[in-house]
């Protein structure tokens, strides 16, 4: 029978998923190393279990230890997998620009989890490196796995993520496009495809606020480089050992808007649901497309899973507030109308009459009534003709007597998706207030001029 002894035993054979629709535009056959298809959901699992193998076997972790990591995230969840199934403790260090589902999901596994600044030096005692150093020297019986300098990260790309790629591509890969983080993943999954073959190209990505591309191309270790950035998961501030920057051939930056949007647009046009990373991995493939030729075999790493981003980049309200996603609201099609461009309502104490006469003259369909504190009802054109056509006296009646409800009421910066969701076959219209209080109204012809704009 096929029955894994454990969840350990799963990690690795990722599949390769051919691209078909974000890269048409390419000459060449692009497919992705899907990694979010290990247990802990990304590449790191694989790294991970390598890092606690080499421990033990050197004495370094022993019986109901303590493991103790900076992470991201992602290592830490493949640690926390080992820890159960060999018995060990977790505590893991983190920065607060991590994702919270992140931190949560470790806590889940039964880790401690510790969020230092992420806005400091790393040889300040806040940073997440220091803190997880000092942790290492003062909790009995741990071990700081330290994925940075360990060189077992890189150890488990050599003997798994590169063999795979191989095999899986029948020796056929012409490209490696991967992200550069603590760069086991890169430096590994490199060194073995170089051996197989050494005209295979290995292409970095980088995020900007990190040094790492700089080093690449001057050997220079350049502070000013480095500033805050929203990418997760690669970049650095420093240069881990697990770098061998000789078998990497070039390193591109990707803004973290550019990343963001790609990962988004993998999801939808490409069904694959994955992490930051991914979208900045596939971004730096465009950016260096002009390389590529017809026979070429071009391979992905795509390292994580996109729940561990919901609130994040595939938030659209976090997307928003950072620039990132240009999507229309209520506000901007606002915006587009004429200054002098009022709105048209009715009282509630006005005639049906008076309503008609508003319609007939604006040539408009749908009028809020208002009263003193804000809105009280509709009126719209439909309603009227078959209220009145029943009863033509109906004209001389109040308003208060024949509205209908009023029209829904959302925030100036709702997007123009979410609007779609209010506007039915009963209701026609949605409000809003602007930022000085003033009222404003929308209708679904509005909706389609904007969506076809």
């Amino acid at each position: 029978m096929d029955i894994k002894n454990n969840i350990l035993e799963t990690i690795g054979n990722t599949p390769l998923i051919r691209l078909n629709k974000i890269t048409r535009e390419l000459p060449c056959t692009v497919v992705a190393k899907v990694d979010y298809f290990n247990p802990g959901n990304s590449i790191k699992d694989r790294m991970a279990i390598k890092m606690i193998e080499v421990a033990e076997a050197e004495g370094k972790l022993k019986p109901g230890g303590t493991i103790i990591e900076g992470t991201s995230g992602n290592t830490g969840m493949g640690l926390a997998l080992g820890a159960i199934v060999k018995g060990y403790k977790c505590i893991f260090v983190t920065t607060d620009k991590q994702s919270k589902e992140k931190a949560d999901v470790l806590k889940a596994m039964g880790a401690e989890v510790i969020v230092c600044p992420t806005n400091v030096e790393p040889e300040d005692p806040q940073s997440y490196y220091s803190v997880a150093a000092r942790l290492a020297k003062e909790v009995p019986n741990s071990y700081h796995m330290n994925q940075y300098d360990n060189l077992a990260n890189r150890l488990a790309h050599y003997e798994t993520t590169g063999p795979e790629i191989w095999k899986q591509t029948e020796g056929k890969i012409t490209h490696l496009v991967c992200t550069a983080g603590t760069g086991g993943t890169i430096t590994g999954t490199a060194k073995y495809l170089k051996e197989q073959n050494p005209d295979i190209k290995i292409w970095a990505v980088d995020a900007y606020g990190s040094l790492l591309t700089k080093y690449f191309n001057t050997g220079e270790i350049d502070m000013n480089q480095v500033y805050p950035y929203f990418s997760e998961g690669f970049g650095e501030d420093f240069v881990p050992k697990n770098y061998d920057m000789s078998i990497i051939d070039a390193f591109t930056q990707v803004t973290d808007k550019d990343g963001a949007v790609m990962a988004r647009k993998l999801a939808k046009e490409e069904g694959l649901f994955c992490g930051y990373s991914a979208g900045s991995c596939l971004k730096g493939l465009m950016q260096l497309k002009d390389s590529l030729k017809k026979d070429d075999l071009v391979v992905c790493i795509f390292h994580d899973h996109g729940s561990r981003y919901v609130a994040k980049i595939y938030n659209d309200q976090w997307m928003m507030e950072r620039g990132f996603l240009e999507v229309k609201t209520f506000k901007d099609i606002i915006s587009g109308r004429p200054a002098n461009n009022k709105l048209i309502s009715v009282k509630i104490d006005q005639t049906v009459s008076d309503a008609v006469e508003l319609m007939r003259k604006y040539d408009i369909e749908l009028i809020p009534v208002m009263n003193g504190t804000g809105m009280a009802g509709s009126i719209s054109e439909n309603g009227l003709f078959q209220k009145i056509f029943s009863n033509p006296d109906l004209k001389n009646e109040v308003i208060a007597n024949v509205m209908e409800a009023a029209f829904p009421l959302v925030a100036f910066d709702t997007p123009l998706e979410k609007l779609k969701s209010y506007l039915t076959k009963v209701n026609g219209a949605v409000m809003s207030k602007d930022e000085a209080g003033n009222y404003h109204i929308i209708t679904k012809y509005d909706v389609l001029q904007a969506l076809g704009s």
